[in-house]
């Protein structure tokens, strides 16, 4: 198994695929571990989502090209996120109460 670097998600959102268009909304990401300066905006200092509706693919803008600390997460792997939460949502509700 290999690990990628990706940022942060921090809020979970919406996937919707139309068969031309990914949307990917509601999601929340933050910095990769590698926490680098260049997704700050040089001025603002703030964090922007880049998304790229045609490929299905959601990152953190870069404002310095040479700088490759992280890549986009693609709708897969996101909806593998939401599949993930589904499951374990679904072990808490069927789990049986203690005897006490």
């Amino acid at each position: 198994m290999s690990r990628s670097r990706k940022p942060s998600v921090f809020q979970v959102g919406k996937i919707r695929d139309d068969g031309r268009t990914v949307v990917i909304s509601g999601w929340g990401l933050g910095l990769c571990a590698s926490g680098c300066a260049c997704h700050r905006h040089p001025v603002a200092g703030h964090l922007a989502i880049a998304e790229d509706q045609a490929g299905g693919r959601l990152g953190l803008t870069t404002y310095d090209e040479t700088c490759d600390c992280c890549e986009a997460w693609t709708a897969d792997e996101l909806a593998a996120i939401l599949r993930d939460l589904d499951t374990v949502a679904s072990l808490q509700v069927a789990q049986e109460p203690l005897a006490g």
